[in-house]
């Protein structure tokens, strides 16, 4: 017998959160989130994304336990600005019990009917800024804080019950040791003359800050065309500035900006903590914090989180420029490996950012798809 239950209470939202602990225990290739972290972001008293969406959380108990979840999220700017009448369902995990699936993404799909949707994709987050996708290759590959990790069985649990494949992202790395510095150098002299572009680097977070707002406009000019876009609110971006441009490593953004010293171009990387994270086992005390702070200060592997350039500027190498201070920057570093994160197969201007580095395909997701 499987009950879902719909969680109401702080007590409830924590066994939600915890869920994913017990279903990857012992696995050395799943990131746990910190707990805390996880619970405010679900909280909208906390998060701004709840201005414009809403979020139903679902847990399904079997013989006392719980051995499922899901959030049904419903992005009212994508349905009623963009008139995409998508019904979204996201952090979803389960054990390998397909009745258990059915019955969650059935919450889900009640949800999507009562609110005269017309189709579930899934899993996605509240907008591009979270996690996507059900990993279907590379299930033997370590994974990151930005993506999900799962189980095998979950794609054959989607496709079983009729979701369909709706985008195919790839997740890619490469050596640092295949970036050509003095081509990056050469070119990148080149088109700063050119454009009449400078580069900026930063020592410091507060130097940066003045230009996060700035950082979002190009970002939604550059990603406006791709189809799983959905804009960013202020307040979004104001929340986006607090958790996380403060953890970042300052030497680990990167800007380009014109002769008027208006921003054309930028790049986030994070250090990896993804080893870090294990070790802090979801707590930042007594010795989470700790695991955390020496990963930022000494990772070997990096991990491309944003990278964006204004549409005038785009297919003229003026990436070339960022790429040229990430060289600089990561040979002083000793850093040994790129990682990138989730890009949709069908994105043939990034495909051709990074060909030149040799990058290897060490996994794929999906989003998957069904009509209501």
């Amino acid at each position: 017998m499987i009950t879902i239950k719909e969680v109401t209470s702080k007590q409830e939202m924590k066994a939600f959160v915890l869920f994913p602990f017990s279903l990857y225990k012992d696995n050395k290739y799943w990131v746990p989130p910190i707990i805390k972290d996880e619970i405010d972001n679900f909280n909208p008293t906390k998060n701004p994304v709840f201005e414009n969406a809403d979020a139903h959380f679902f847990v399904a108990i079997k013989n006392n336990k719980i051995v499922g979840r899901v959030i049904a999220i419903i992005n009212w700017f994508e349905v009623e600005k963009q008139q995409i009448k998508k019904m979204r369902f996201g952090w979803f995990d389960v054990i390998d019990d397909i009745e258990v699936s059915r019955a969650l993404l059935n919450k889900v799909k009640e949800i999507g009917q009562q609110n005269k949707l017309t189709y579930i994709e899934g899993p996605v987050g509240f907008n591009n800024l979270d996690k996507t996708g059900v990993l279907t290759e590379g299930f033997d590959h370590i994974g990151t804080m930005i993506t999900w990790y799962n189980h095998p069985y979950y794609k054959e649990h989607l496709e079983q019950l009729g979701f369909v494949k709706e985008k195919e992202y790839l997740e890619n790395k490469f050596k640092f040791k295949n970036v050509d510095g003095v081509y990056f150098d050469r070119i990148s002299n080149i088109l700063k003359r050119r454009f009449k572009l400078k580069a900026l680097d930063f020592t410091k977070t507060k130097d940066i800050m003045p230009y996060v707002d700035e950082m979002f406009e190009v970002f939604s000019a550059s990603y406006a065309k791709l189809s799983s876009f959905v804009p960013i609110s202020d307040a979004q971006i104001a929340f986006f500035k607090k958790k996380y441009i403060s953890f970042i490593n300052p030497e680990y953004i990167k800007f380009v900006v014109d002769e008027h010293h208006k921003l054309v171009a930028f790049a986030i990387v994070m250090p990896s903590f993804s080893e870090a994270l294990q070790k802090a086992k979801g707590k930042l005390f007594p010795f989470g914090l700790f695991h955390l702070l020496k990963a930022k200060k000494h990772a070997k592997d990096v991990t491309f989180y944003l990278i964006g350039v204004h549409p005038e500027y785009q297919n003229k190498g003026v990436h070339a420029i960022i790429f040229d201070q990430y060289t600089k920057t990561f040979n002083n570093l000793g850093i040994e490996n790129c990682i990138r994160t989730p890009e949709l197969e069908d994105n043939e201007a990034i495909k051709k950012l990074w060909e030149n580095f040799k990058p290897i395909t060490h996994k794929r997701r999906r989003t998957y798809r069904k009509n209501l």
